[in-house]
């Protein structure tokens, strides 16, 4: 949500023709990081399942990045790092969302 808000305010262009569609990439970036803040903060602690399955999008999201060597940066260590991270944050509390069912 940072990088989104700082690219939307201090768009790091001066050409006119991309100064409108930095700012907009910025506030869409913007927007997703505060989607993901409130669905984690709201949902995603309270263990609702629907919350564990929308949270999907951002590994998802991270590994277009990479295959597709898009920006934000050219190393594209950034999106390994939050490629794992978001796997981490799905995958470790798998049992909190889907208990085994005790016969």
């Amino acid at each position: 949500m940072g990088f989104g808000v700082l690219t939307g305010v201090f768009p790091m262009s001066t050409d006119s023709n991309e100064l409108g569609m930095i700012q907009a990439i910025g506030a869409s970036t913007a927007g997703m990081g505060l989607f993901g803040i409130l669905i984690t903060v709201m949902s995603y602690r309270k263990k609702e399942k629907w919350a564990w399955f929308v949270l999907w999008y951002y590994p998802i999201f991270w590994v277009f990045h990479l295959l597709g060597k898009l920006p934000p940066g050219n190393d594209h260590v950034h999106q390994i790092v939050f490629i794992v991270m978001s796997l981490l944050g799905l995958i470790l509390p798998l049992r909190h969302f889907f208990p085994r069912e005790t016969q």
